[in-house]
């Protein structure tokens, strides 16, 4: 089925920027427009229905991917989220990351000094992370579930053999190139805590984002303030000490919104459809671009493949696929690319043309 009737895509654009920053459904526009003007009209009452309005939003994220509403947290971004999440954890707590992840996932584990090592991301990532398990002991896990260079994808039955193998271990996962692509049931998976920014794959604009935490590492962060006395005033009365940290002020209602509007967008066409939907198209790609030896070699050789990928032609092509109205990005040694719910058929063949185009015009 093609979904790109619901997105307003030039016919001369080829949008494959995804892992940079996703396309709003048109729905969510029209829907951006009321609100907004809603909200500021003087006679309504939306400005003072802000936390009852966030509580809704956090129970459709929670229902979606399979979280206890007082357990997912709606945050500005992965990254404030992911600061505030280590923030509660002591001095000498040691992480696992990943080579060459996302900064905003690495650097405020070494900025803040906590104690960590690395693991190769190659084709055998989940033997590695096993093996550094096993000999390092680290107390968490940290990774991104898609590496946002290369397109990594982590075996996600393997995260939860891991969990059950290290059931203390704590795993965290950034999920900001992930949710929104297949279904995911976050009690279920093997981890202690996924966050997401709201801009790429959830289709949502920026502003947004969620964090879900699991029921055992909820009872373990901030420790200290969890044994103080909760909040008596009326207007914090029912926040949790967690609460406190993750949402400690007003949030955006329009952005938190319009991520509200993602996730019934999402369950409307149904997360199955749309994992079935992206993975034709990418299998379809990656034969293309395997056949022209323009893969990594470590992601040819994975059984599970993401529909993030990076293409392995020079940067200098860069300027010329955005002349020819191609959105992508040069990342790592190569051009960066997303196939999502707004792609076709069509956008894969375009795509083929121009790299054969201007390959062929460099030889």
């Amino acid at each position: 089925m093609d979904y790109n009737e619901h997105f307003d895509v030039p016919e001369n654009i080829i949008y494959l920027n995804t892992p940079g920053n996703g396309l709003m459904p048109k729905s969510h526009h029209i829907w951006r427009q009321h609100r907004d003007a809603a909200f500021f009209a003087p006679s309504g009452m939306l400005r003072e229905q802000q936390g009852e309005f966030i509580t809704e939003v956090k129970k459709d994220i929670a229902e979606l991917f399979h979280c206890s509403t007082d357990r997912t947290f709606c945050v500005p971004n992965f990254s404030f989220g992911f600061n505030t999440l280590i923030e509660g954890f002591s001095a000498d707590t040691s992480f696992a990351l990943i080579s060459e992840d996302y900064p905003s996932l690495n650097y405020p584990i070494i900025s803040r000094g906590f104690p960590h090592f690395y693991i190769e991301a190659n084709e055998n990532l989940e033997e590695n992370i096993f093996n550094a398990v096993t000999e390092n002991k680290p107390n968490v896990l940290l990774l991104s579930i898609v590496q946002y260079i290369t397109g990594l994808k982590v075996n996600l039955d393997f995260i939860k053999k891991l969990k059950v193998a290290f059931p203390d271990l704590i795993i965290i996962g950034d999920a900001t190139q992930f949710l929104g692509t297949e279904p995911f049931d976050f009690d279920n998976s093997g981890f202690d805590a996924v966050g997401t920014s709201g801009y790429k794959w959830m289709m949502a604009g920026f502003g947004n984002g969620f964090l879900m935490i699991s029921k055992d590492l909820a009872s373990k962060i901030y420790e200290d303030a969890q044994s103080r006395p909760r909040p008596q005033e009326g207007m914090w009365a029912k926040k949790s000490i967690l609460d406190t940290y993750f949402e400690p002020g007003h949030q955006d209602t329009l952005s938190h919104g319009t991520l509200q509007q993602s996730i019934r967008f999402l369950k409307g066409i149904g997360l199955e459809n749309i994992q079935q939907h992206i993975h034709r198209l990418s299998m379809l790609a990656y034969d293309e671009l395997t056949s022209r030896d323009l893969i990594l070699p470590f992601i040819k050789t994975k059984e599970i493949k993401s529909s993030l990928i990076n293409i392995q032609i020079p940067q200098d092509f860069y300027p010329a696929l955005l002349a020819d109205g191609l959105k992508c990005f040069p990342r790592g040694t190569g051009i960066r690319i997303g196939i999502h719910l707004y792609n076709n058929e069509i956008d894969i063949e375009k795509l083929i043309q121009l790299i054969d185009k201007h390959t062929w015009n460099s030889k």
